[in-house]
């Protein structure tokens, strides 16, 4: 351990962080919220490091040696904030970092003014460095609001290490001066740092990019199942879905409805306003489902304007309520931003018994759809097939709800 050369450590280290710092952006690409936090930060102590090699080459003590210490200690310690910031993201919790954030600016202050004191600015900066760590550690073993990887585990493993490193500093710079006057200088527990630096730095790393990549993962996977104009489910997602709420639906012996719903005189639209508006348009209409919907209820684009929504729980009067609310909601907005109104037609379809399948509903949802068009448009008509527990139909075979 004597013949470790602490200096070139730290300086290998910082040339490291350079590179990553300088490379990760271009490597990663455009990326969301977390991980630009997490690139911040590894720029950060980056720069931290870099003034921190710099202020050795000024008088110790002095001004130069002050000013650029005291710049480290606030790009160090402003890092592990902005990189907290990226691990509450990736947890699926908002970015709520406000204990890291107020030590970060106690430490700086009190290490600016407290500089000329050896004793108090090392003790000062390590404990407060390491309390700043034990935060982000305490933070990162609580439940995610998201399936994780164990990159958060990586995590917690390099940043303790670091607070025992640092705690061992802080009471070694307070209590035994004598030996520790230097934090350059070729003692044991300097050599401990620069090596536990350089070790949890490359592995830091390495939990970053895995957290990016389980984010990137999990994008991937919810794109996959959303339609990329409206954002609503896309079909096959959608059947997914329904397939779990019929089960649950069986279970609890409840009534399950399903509406096929198609967009008026759509073409119209994108031939007089042009493809935008019809965009616009459908977006407006997914709107105006999530408004009006119910919480458990799940809807879908199913094809071109041609939307379907399974309601849990509900019987044929909340089918209604919901019919009448989304009526109502396209009444009030569309005009506004897109210059025209929306309407619909649909039709609805109730579960009949346990084994009736969700194909099955959607063929006599279309079949009432097909007629709602027939009759002239903007209504919802109910298929007539009624089980044995429900009123006898119309002599219709279709009822207009």
């Amino acid at each position: 351990m004597h013949r470790i050369d602490v200096p070139s450590l730290f300086i290998a280290m910082t040339l490291n962080l350079l590179i990553m710092a300088v490379a990760l952006p271009y490597f990663m690409g455009r990326v969301n919220r977390a991980a630009r936090r997490a690139q911040t930060g590894i720029a950060l102590q980056t720069a931290g490091w870099v003034f921190l090699l710099s202020s050795s080459t000024f008088e110790r003590g002095g001004h130069g040696d002050q000013l650029f210490s005291t710049l480290a200690m606030a790009c160090v310690s402003s890092g592990m904030v902005f990189n907290a910031m990226a691990f509450e993201l990736w947890c699926g919790r908002k970015p709520s970092v406000r204990a890291p954030a107020l030590i970060a600016v106690l430490m700086t202050a009190g290490y600016g003014i407290g500089f000329s004191s050896y004793v108090f600015r090392v003790g000062w900066a390590n404990s407060l460095l390491a309390l700043q760590m034990a935060t982000i550690v305490y933070s990162l073993c609580r439940k995610p609001q998201l399936p994780v990887g164990r990159w958060r585990w990586l995590l917690v493993i390099c940043l303790v290490l670091q607070m025992l490193v640092l705690a061992c500093r802080a009471m070694l710079g307070v209590f035994f001066t004598a030996d520790f006057p230097n934090f350059f200088g070729p003692y044991l527990v300097n050599q401990i740092f620069a090596l536990s630096s350089n070790a949890t730095m490359v592995l830091s790393v390495v939990a970053i990019l895995l957290a990016h990549r389980d984010e990137a993962a999990r994008e991937l996977e919810r794109l996959a199942t959303l339609d990329g104009l409206t954002g609503a489910l896309n079909r096959r997602a959608w059947l997914q879905q329904c397939a779990v709420d019929l089960a649950g639906s069986t279970r609890h012996r409840q009534p399950v409805g399903v509406l096929m719903l198609d967009l008026d005189y759509f073409k119209q639209i994108n031939d007089t306003h042009g493809h935008g508006v019809g965009d616009r348009a459908l977006q407006l209409f997914v709107e105006g489902m999530q408004a009006t919907g119910r919480s458990g209820d799940a809807f879908c684009r199913y094809g071109g304007e041609e939307f379907c929504v399974l309601l849990n729980g509900a019987d044929v009067a909340a089918v209604m309520a919901y019919d009448k609310r989304l009526r109502l909601w396209l009444a009030q907005h569309p005009v506004e931003e897109i210059g025209c109104g929306l309407s619909y037609s649909a039709g609805l379809a109730m579960r009949l018994h346990n084994s009736d399948s969700i194909d099955a509903m959607l063929q006599r949802a279309d079949v009432a759809l097909y007629q709602a068009k027939a009759q002239g448009r903007g209504r919802t008509l109910a298929s007539a097939t009624r089980s044995s527990s429900m009123p006898p139909p119309d002599t219709d075979p279709l009822r207009r709800i």
